[in-house]
């Protein structure tokens, strides 16, 4: 850290700058920003080249290499041409998927930019962080991640979070002429300060990234991944049997090695790592189209699984639009008094909702004529209060404040029965769904007068009720969290059709009380409850880690810089539209339009993204199945190649074609959280495959006993039908119903499958000396017959998903019995 004794003085800073607290002009900003460069780190660029080399590198790329030089070494040139062709493709597919990947969180990371409040041309205005340059004068508040290293120039005072860049517990205290550093976030208070250094000139050399690449894996994907390890050791396994036998039998070493390593390759996820990016990247794009951004990808696989939304009330259940009811003034002060100390102890400028709303409720400017705010103190949550300094036409000066009605009562001596009415009528407003504001003034160093309540209402939104019963019927239990006391919240909630089961935090938590260890009574009552009133943002968390103990994945939302630490603790932290940007850095989704439908849109996409996944994974395991498990017993049983190395080469490359495509596949939606389910997939995919294995032994033997096909045409013939049957079964995992029922196959899925079977039908037709041809009705026979088989391998799934589910009549009738009472109706006597 920078000694404080060393800190310039401001004239000193202003003067090295070149600048002044009225700014800069656009023109002297655009100039400094070609001088300086944008404010942002310089990225380590990776040139096309060497990311397109690098997927010639890594176990994959290296045993296909292999085969290549084994090609070359026994002179098969054709496969030789094939298996470069091969690596050419994958190294291609794969660079151009992460292409894309990389071009969508570019996209996702543009809208996410930090924002500035800049005074440019004498005139407040907000730009990105980007574009800011040493000079500039900014305004800086509470939930901010301060954009540059600073030096304050003026303003009360400013707490900062420094934790992340110094590892202080505490935060730091700065005042005028203090500097704040880059990065750091604003815990309390408001000020103006001067840009110092942007950029890579920066004191930590850095700004706050909000975004961060899809470089982690999620606990959905090491599940995949693990699928795939599993298939690698079956492959070599079954290849290690089979380089045994042959061997035995006196196959040329070279060749069968060669064949060997090609069938590995052909039969493990080459393609995985594209699949899973292009899955995550365009399922991003497409939940930022719903106005929903995902700052961390892996995160979508929480959201697929949430069983409960903690939800804010403010501006996601209601408008955040507060209006002003009817005035309440205490005897012997009117109504314009109280609306005129409201509206001076508020500041445009902040933005503040409930400063906007009384500022709003100014009609006659002539209200406000001759008074002047001298000095104003913006609202935090310690003091729960704004405050200004004021003048009026006279030049008497006179402190207005308006917050929580108990601390401004606290701030003012009433007699006992005054105080008590007027906390009656705070509780009857809130009764009604009001939330209220306490008023008072005074002059010099007398004591406050209390003026009146302003009571403000915010109205629920109107798709709300609709949105959170879809939420229900999505399986997700809405849970409102608010500050607001219990009356409003039951008020609300009841409105909303939640429910009025409302806990009051602090009576559910207590002092003492660490949500991961609570008594599992009291964390049943939170489970129970429709919501929680008189929220701090330390119950946020405590609620989240209760719900958390009791195995619930959980959805927290939150706007402000307290709420960082429940929506990180949060399986899936979301903040909400006009949120901090600490609370966006904390949070895994960030949704840029108000309401919670944005949300069930969300893990409507979330939920879909999962099925993709889920039906690649039993495709990919139905696949290798098929292939590996036939070709060697078909070589330990006949004693010849069902197939040849340059046709297993050829299937890997028609197979990884469509398979891309299922990024953009129509998919059910589960009506219930998703979680992986191992057992499932294994135990469908296992099904799927030894039934394709009989498929293809059926289809040889009739090649072999029926047709009278030699050797090369029948190898012809088994390739065609596993490249038919291949993508057939494509269309059977995508779905746990009816291959014929909705949801239909996307129309780039339907047609990617169409055209490479379409291609492989026409290669084995006209081969063009590749491989020995057949005719156009033994291609023929081959559709029928795979097509014949789809429908008992669609039967077969229906039937092992209906077991799985205990759904089958068997399972119904047990299931009735047991649920048959034991003796009949008893009479009465």
């Amino acid at each position: 850290m920078t000694d404080p004794d060393k800190t310039p003085p401001i004239e000193k800073t202003l003067a090295d700058l070149h600048a002044s607290p009225a700014g800069l002009t656009s023109n002297e900003a655009q100039q400094r920003l070609q001088q300086y460069g944008p404010n942002a780190l310089q990225e380590k660029k990776v040139s096309p080249l060497m990311r397109f080399l690098h997927y010639f590198w890594g176990p994959i790329p290296w045993m296909i290499e292999v085969a290549a030089i084994l090609s070359a070494a026994v002179g098969h040139w054709a496969d030789l041409t094939i298996i470069s062709l091969l690596l050419l493709f994958n190294a291609g597919i794969g660079f151009w998927q992460e292409y894309k990947a990389s071009s969508a969180l570019e996209a996702l990371k543009s809208q996410l930019a930090l924002k500035a409040r800049v005074l440019r041309d004498n005139q407040w205005q907000e730009i990105l962080a980007a574009d800011l340059v040493p000079g500039d004068v900014i305004r800086i508040r509470l939930g901010d991640i301060i954009p540059a290293d600073v030096q304050l120039l003026e303003g009360d005072y400013l707490s900062a979070d420094q934790s992340a860049l110094t590892g202080e517990s505490l935060p730091v205290s700065k005042k005028v002429a203090d500097v704040a550093y880059s990065g750091t976030i604003v815990k309390q208070g408001e000020m103006v300060a001067v840009i110092t250094a942007t950029g890579m000139n920066t004191f930590f050399g850095k700004t706050a990234g909000l975004v961060q690449k899809a470089g982690a894996v999620s606990h959905f994907q090491k599940a995949v991944l693990r699928i795939g390890d599993y298939l690698i050791y079956i492959a070599l396994g079954l290849v290690a049997v089979l380089i045994t036998v042959e061997m035995f039998r006196g196959q040329a070493f070279l060749t069968l090695l060669q064949f060997a390593l090609i069938l590995t390759v052909a039969s493990i996820p080459v393609a995985m790592p594209a699949v899973l990016s292009v899955t995550m990247a365009l399922g991003a794009l497409r939940l930022s189209r719903m106005k929903a951004i995902v700052t961390r990808l892996q995160s979508i696989e929480e959201m697929a699984g949430a069983q409960i939304l903690c939800s804010d009330k403010t501006g996601t259940l209601t408008q955040n639009k507060l209006t002003l009811g009817p005035l309440e003034p205490t005897a012997g002060i009117g109504e314009e008094d109280v609306l005129r100390a409201a509206a001076l102890a508020s500041k445009a400028e902040d933005q503040d909702t409930i400063d906007l709303a009384v500022l709003g409720a100014v009609q006659d400017p002539q209200l406000l004529a001759g008074w002047e705010q001298t000095h104003f103190t913006p609202f935090d949550p310690v003091g729960k209060r704004t405050e200004a300094q004021v003048k009026d036409s006279s030049g008497q000066e006179w402190t207005v404040t308006k917050g929580a009605p108990q601390v401004i009562l606290g701030l003012c001596h009433l007699s006992k029965p005054l105080l008590q009415q007027t906390q009656g009528r705070v509780q009857a407003l809130a009764g009604k769904g009001y939330r209220t504001l306490g008023v008072a003034r005074k002059s010099g160093s007398e004591d406050w007068q209390f003026l009146g309540i302003v009571p403000l209402f915010d109205p629920p939104r109107e798709d709300s009720r609709d949105t959170i019963a879809q939420a229900e019927a999505h399986g997700i239990h809405v849970k409102m969290v608010t500050g607001d006391n219990g009356a409003i919240a039951k008020e609300i909630a009841g409105q909303l059709g939640l429910g009025t089961n409302i806990l009051p935090a602090d009576e559910v938590f207590g002092k003492r009380m660490d949500g991961g260890h609570l008594p599992p009574q009291l964390r049943q009552r939170i489970a129970d409850a429709d919501g929680f009133a008189q929220v701090f943002p330390e119950h946020k968390y405590d609620i989240v880690k209760a719900l958390q103990s009791d195995g619930y994945l959980v959805a927290m939302t939150g706007d402000g810089v307290n709420d960082a630490p429940a929506l990180k603790q949060a399986d899936v932290g979301i903040a909400v539209s006009g949120a901090t940007d600490a609370a966006r850095a904390a949070a895994a989704l960030v949704l840029m339009a108000p309401g919670l439908n944005v949300i069930i849109r969300a893990v409507e996409e979330a939920r879909r993204i999962f099925e993709r996944m889920n039906s690649y994974a039993i495709y990919r395991i139905v696949e290798t199945i098929r292939i590996m498990v036939f070709v060697v017993l078909a070589m330990l049983i006949f004693d010849f190649y069902p197939i040849t190395a340059i046709m297993i080469i050829l299937l890997a490359f028609f197979n990884d074609v469509p398979i891309m495509a299922i990024a953009t596949d129509n998919t059910w939606l589960d009506p219930k959280p998703v979680r992986w389910d191992m057992h499932r997939v294994l135990t469908v995919s296992t099904v799927l495959g030894l039934i394709g294995v009989v498929e293809t032994f059926g289809m040889l033997l009739i090649a072999k006993d029926y047709f009278h096909m030699g050797i090369p045409h029948l190898q012809t013939l088994i390739f065609l039908k596993l490249a038919v049957a291949g993508h057939l079964t494509l269309f059977i995992a995508r779905t746990r119903s009816s291959f014929l029922k909705k949801p239909y196959p996307s129309a780039i899925l339907l047609w990617s499958a169409i055209l490479t079977k379409a291609a492989a039908t026409l290669f084995v037709v006209y081969p063009m000396g590749l491989v020995p041809s057949i005719t156009w009705g033994e291609a023929g026979a081959v559709w029928i017959y795979c097509i014949l088989w789809i429908f008992i391998e669609d039967w077969a799934k229906i039937r092992v998903y209906k077991h799985l589910e205990f759904d089958t009549p068997r399972h119904r009738d047990f299931v009735d019995r047991l649920n048959q009472p034991l003796m009949g109706p008893i009479s009465s006597r």
